[in-house]
């Protein structure tokens, strides 16, 4: 079940053990996930591609509130969630409510950590934890036309007829 995907911190502590015992490739991401939209889509398969199991954190509601506005998040924590544990990419979806994921980079130490292509791999939040470990912090190339902000735009800009 799709609601399976959604674990707490201490599942997925629990969870990356187990599947580290087991020579798993972990690959950790993470974002607010506000809109869906295709660019998500496309950046999560390559998350993947570079592992056997993609954790993503998901911003909680407050977390988003603080970083982009108090108009946001428009779709709640537990409605992102789902979208995203319903891709096939994603394996678990971890939420967190502080500003940044580093504590939950720090329980989960994941072997890739990984963000789009707006961010420079020595700017991403908990990239030190990960290279002391001896894994890998990565930027994807980033989809030009696919952003949340401009999608925002559009709508906003749109007349609605009902």
């Amino acid at each position: 079940m799709i609601k399976d995907k959604i674990k707490s911190w201490e599942e997925a502590a629990f969870l990356t053990e187990e599947l580290r015992a087991q020579r798993a490739r972990i690959v950790f991401t993470n974002g607010c996930f506000d809109l869906l939209h295709s660019g998500h889509t496309q950046y999560l398969e390559q998350a993947k591609a570079l592992g056997d199991i993609l954790i993503v954190g998901l911003n909680s509601d407050a977390s988003v509130s603080l970083l982009k506005g108090e108009s946001r998040p428009f779709v709640a924590q537990t409605d992102r969630a789902l979208v995203l544990a319903a891709l096939e990419s994603v394996d678990m979806v971890v939420i967190f409510s502080q500003p940044t994921p580093l504590q939950l980079i720090e329980l989960l130490r994941p072997d890739v950590l990984v963000k789009g292509g707006d961010w420079k791999p020595e700017t991403i939040v908990g990239a030190d934890i990960v290279l002391a470990g001896g894994g890998k912090v990565l930027s994807l190339p980033f989809k030009e036309g696919y952003s949340t902000s401009s999608l925002i735009r559009r709508i906003a800009a749109t007349e609605v007829h009902e």
